[in-house]
């Protein structure tokens, strides 16, 4: 249990709420123009928790196999948990909690159905229009994400993703008709969720299939892959700066979290360039230059990064407003991991630290981690925080009485939300707001399991599609109702 050390406090306009993204919770894959995507791709693999390999791994004859799938085969994604049908029960569960802001993603292939496409998909349009009305009805900010780990299936086949410069003009034309059509009812945007993904899973990430490689060494492909989507993004953002310019725009990052393993040196110089690692992009995006340690990494490694004249200031135009992350917990590193445990994470593997304990998904719960992170960012940045993704991944039962009782998830939610505001209060940190990860139930990401539960909202359905997608209240639901209420002051159950 977390012990605060100053009285609980947030700021009067503090933005509490829920997050989602498209590729997990709409469904509805190929109704009213949607164009396929490559997580409509992705097949449900029955992997044990920590096997990342498995659960990564993707070719081309997985593709293949996948454009041929007839209805029988189980692609999670495609069904979700079809909140494309059910938003407006769904935003009115949200409203109930008292939710000031729900961050969402934009799926590019229901606004374009091929992003080659000259005009966009008035369906897809007229979808995210009522979606925001409704939030807007209720007082919901909507905080969106434009690219949420869910790239056209075009731009894998026809382009190899986000290697090919091409992407980069196809994306800017997406972020400008959606801040062209949705401005007027979004403040807050995001350009790309956890930017620095793409050397853990570039498929979804990147669009990128090591296969379709064989010309360059595929590491070399991330590489500038990464460029694009960094020039992209600056792009975007100074679009929406010139259309709308009290909007903000973010990015978004992993916050991974390490500690050494021990004090010797070997172990800290180890931890030390871990976290270099997931810090050099967003480095990026909020200095608008590349860190000169970055491109040390890609240099030694004999390669080089194809720019444009004009790149480096794009970069410097296109700098963010506020930098968002999603924290879960912390691992160890160190020098030489022989004989030591490691221990499962968010799709890193890390030295299991002896000192906390693990979801069953063994990931290990740390909200002390949390506080750290956040005074990390805020010192190296200085720019406004935002938490969008925070939660606790768990199998829920529906007891006898039909209810759903997870004090286990209201426990992670009150230390996590005692760290935050001894970051606030104790440390300085300014911090905007806080996105509970799968507010309501959604199709895990990591293991695209429905399993793996996140929300305060259960959602009757199983791993295999099985179930009637009944949206029934946990314990969890009035407990952060009450959480939001009291503006973080009331954490007691």
């Amino acid at each position: 249990m977390y012990e605060n050390q100053v009285s609980l406090k947030f700021p009067k306009n503090f933005l509490w709420g829920g997050a989602t993204a498209a590729n997990q919770v709409e469904g509805a894959w190929k109704e009213d123009g949607k164009g396929w995507t490559i997580q409509d791709c992705l097949p449900y693999r029955e992997v044990g928790f920590s096997d990342f390999t498995k659960q990564f791994a993707y070719n081309s004859k997985d593709l293949q196999e996948a454009l041929k799938a007839g209805e029988e085969a189980n692609y999670p994604k495609r069904r979700a948990i079809d909140f494309y049908h059910h938003y407006k029960e769904d935003i009115k569960l949200f409203a109930e909690m008292g939710f000031k802001v729900f961050r969402m993603s934009i799926c590019w292939s229901r606004i374009f159905s091929d992003p080659r496409d000259e005009k966009p998909n008035e369906k897809g349009i007229a979808f995210y229009e009522e979606m925001f009305k409704e939030c807007k009805k209720y007082g919901i900010e909507p905080l969106v994400t434009l690219s949420h780990y869910d790239p056209p299936l075009a731009l894998v086949q026809d382009y190899r993703g986000w290697y090919s410069r091409e992407v980069i003009d196809l994306f800017v034309k997406y972020a400008r008709v959606c801040f062209e059509r949705f401005g007027k009812y979004v403040n807050y945007w995001l350009t790309f969720n956890e930017v620095d993904a793409m050397l853990r899973h570039p498929v979804t990430s990147g669009g990128l299939i090591e296969d379709m490689f064989d010309d360059i060494p595929f590491e070399q492909a991330i590489y500038q892959a990464m460029h694009h989507q960094m020039i992209a993004s600056a792009k975007a953002v100074k679009i929406c700066h010139e259309l709308y310019p009290n909007a903000q725009v973010g990015c978004m990052m992993t916050k991974l979290c390490f500690y050494p393993f021990t004090c010797k040196p070997e172990d800290n110089l180890a931890n030390q360039q871990r976290m270099r690692s997931v810090y050099r992009y967003v480095d990026i995006q909020v200095f608008g230059e590349y860190p000169k340690y970055l491109l040390n990494e890609i240099s030694g490694k004999g390669y080089h990064i194809n720019k444009e004249e004009g790149d480096d200031q794009i970069l410097k135009d296109g700098i963010v407003d506020f930098v968002s992350f999603s924290y879960y917990m912390t691992s160890c590193m160190a020098a030489d991991t022989s004989g030591l445990d490691m221990a499962p994470g968010n799709t890193v593997n890390g030295v299991k630290n002896p000192y906390l304990p693990s979801s069953e998904w063994g990931w290990q719960t740390d909200p002390i981690g949390l506080r750290i992170s956040l005074v990390e960012l805020y010192d190296r940045y200085r720019k406004p925080l935002f938490i969008v993704e925070n939660g606790l991944g768990a199998k829920d039962k529906v007891s006898e009485d039909g209810k759903i009782h997870d004090a286990y998830r209201m426990e992670y939610l009150k230390d996590h939300v005692k760290a935050m505001s001894d970051a606030i209060n104790a440390d300085g940190v300014d911090l905007i707001g806080y996105t509970w990860w799968g507010c309501i139930d959604l199709v895990s990401e990591s293991t695209r399991q429905m399993s793996k539960r996140y929300g305060f909202i259960y959602v009757d359905m199983d791993d295999y599609g099985n179930g009637t997608m009944k949206r029934i209240k946990k314990d969890s639901f009035d407990y952060y109702k009450q959480v939001i209420a009291s503006n973080g002051e009331n954490l007691d159950y």
